[in-house]
């Protein structure tokens, strides 16, 4: 009788899943002959799919056969493609930000700064970024024409590319940032993650002279499981369980160990983390921080506890599923939103703090679940200031460097580079002559940052007038008016940040990312806070717990 009762949900459930695949196959196929209108099956299949899993956890994706890029490039880094990156003007026209070297883009003549008017012929313009990368994306081998404008000319280039196989490291830079400090970035877990963070440590330990490691997974959105077990691996002997997983169905309850000897079972390892920070790398730094193997310090992680696994489906398209909850080598999860449930908005909450169950480290340490993994040293994020995040974001600081960074001759000398007084009286005139011309002309372009002051005017004269208080907007227009911003004034009211970006962009131009990383990394404080914990008492009182750390 049990094994009956037991059969029975399982049986309504197939029932129940056949009869709502009728219902579907039925309508798809009505509204295919009928609707008033031509329709595309395969668009109209796609919508219907996308607004399925739209109930669902934003993890759990469809890929069409078209998108088989971005399934590859999850899971190896690689693509098919040219080796260039765009960014958005105000104008809505897309500019090239970076290029990989010796890649087709850099190979036929395009130039950071160069703008991308067309694909195949076709004007881009009134597409999105994301659209964009699907047509520049493709097989390797084949061709692709990119319509490019040169700054400063009307006229259109027309430059064929055969796309290749573009790999991006999954470790961009690795150095030393003390005399006995070694440093390495991981910026994602693909297939090659473990191999590259091994060279990385090997170099800077065996050449480089390092005797602490500070490992940067700030950005880290996560990447493969496995991964992340072998570069725990890296710093724990053979047989520390890493991971365990709980699923719906018991292929998916799994543990996962270290299964080799170590590389670096006793160099002293700090893990840096931000918000961003998620899934495999929450994994790794969880698990080293449940073992008292490495201090974390940053900020709280993003909070990812799912683990997605991708599934063939027919026609050469693919679907990736949530398919389990993982748990650090304490037993905690650090999901941080529960899509199962959602307030009125539609928003996936979180756990009330009392209900959070706290686990403990193998020293004693409290960790509590449900929050991401918090830091042992909680710093707070460096936020910019609206005029320099409006600043960033109008393209102003890249447009500058782009027409002058010719000017400046031979190599940058990194560890003395700054912004003479020169250039940056030549910046604060381009930039305001930038958009003095554009009131001139009545163009479109927008001012780069607003006051928040006017943000709350513009707020406060929609309600106004939908309360029906006002009739016109020209007391709201006059209080607008006084509080436009002196784009000049504000200028050297931020001038030491702003002199400290334009050096990141002549770096980034003229040395590469390798370059930016060395001139960066000196004025980084949660670096800065990693190296000083480090090389002081600090770092062994936190890991046993005698800290109020």
């Amino acid at each position: 009788m049990a094994l009956i009762s037991l059969r029975l949900p399982i049986k309504e459930s197939f029932f129940e899943m056949s009869k709502q695949l009728e219902i579907m196959n039925s309508a798809f196929r009505e509204l295919n002959i009928f609707y008033v209108d031509p329709l595309s099956p395969g668009a109209l299949m796609e919508t219907g799919i996308a607004a399925m899993l739209k109930s669902l956890d934003p993890y759990t994706r469809y890929y069409p056969e078209s998108k088989m890029e971005d399934v590859r490039f999850m899971s190896t880094g690689e693509y098919g493609g040219v080796g260039l990156s765009l960014n958005e003007r105000w104008d809505g026209t897309f500019y090239v930000v970076d290029l990989k070297e010796n890649a087709p883009a850099e190979q036929g003549g395009i130039k950071l700064g160069d703008n991308l008017i067309q694909i195949a012929g076709s004007n881009i313009s009134h597409l999105d970024m994301s659209k964009i990368g699907e047509l520049i994306k493709g097989t390797a081998g084949t061709d692709i024409t990119l319509g490019i404008q040169k700054p400063s000319q009307k006229e259109l280039v027309n430059i064929t590319l055969t796309r290749e196989k573009i790999k991006q490291p999954d470790v961009p830079y690795f150095g030393m940032i003390s005399d006995s400090t070694g440093y390495l970035i991981l910026s994602k877990f693909t297939r090659t993650a473990t191999i590259e963070v091994r060279k990385a440590l090997i170099q800077l330990t065996d050449s480089m002279g390092a005797k602490k490691i500070v490992f940067d997974l700030r950005g880290n959105g996560g990447g493969l499981l496995r991964e992340a077990v072998n570069i725990v691996n890296l710093f724990v002997p053979k047989g520390q369980e890493v991971v365990s997983m709980r699923g719906k169905t018991p292929e998916w309850n799994k543990s996962y160990s270290t299964s080799q000897k170590a590389l670096l079972p006793n160099i002293p390892l700090v893990i840096l983390l931000d918000e961003r920070s998620a899934s495999a790398s929450e994994i790794v730094a969880g698990t080293l921080q449940d073992i008292d193997r490495a201090v974390i310090i940053g900020q709280e992680s993003f909070g990812k506890g799912l683990v997605q696994q991708t599934k063939k489906l027919a026609y050469g398209s693919r679907i990736k599923i949530t398919v389990a909850k993982y748990y650090t080598a304490s037993g905690r999860c650090v999901q941080r939103l529960h899509y199962d449930d959602r307030d009125d908005s539609g928003d996936a909450r979180i756990s009330a703090d009392s209900t959070l169950v706290t686990y403990y480290t193998k020293n004693g340490r409290p960790v509590i679940e449900g929050r991401g993994v918090i830091p042992d040293i909680e710093l707070k994020p460096q936020t910019q200031d609206y005029v320099i995040a409006g600043l960033i974001n109008s393209g102003v600081f890249f447009d500058f460097v782009v027409t002058t960074c010719g000017d400046i001759e031979g190599s940058i000398d990194l560890d003395s580079f700054e912004i003479n007084d020169r250039q940056w009286e030549s910046f604060l005139q381009y930039t305001v002559e930038q958009f003095n011309d554009q009131e001139l002309q009545n163009t479109d372009r927008i001012f780069p940052y607003e006051p928040l002051s006017k943000k709350l005017i513009i707020d406060l004269e929609e309600a106004m007038t939908e309360d029906g208080f006002i009739d016109s907007s020209e007391l709201m227009s006059n209080l607008k008016t006084l509080i436009k911003p002196n784009l000049e004034t504000d200028l050297k009211t931020h001038e030491d940040d702003i002199r400290q970006i334009l050096g990141k962009e002549y770096v980034f131009h003229l040395e590469n990312t390798s370059g930016v990383f060395k001139f960066e990394l000196p004025k980084d404080l949660v670096t800065l806070e990693a190296i000083s914990t480090l090389e002081s008492g600090n770092y062994l009182q936190i890991l046993s717990g005698n800290t109020n750390n």
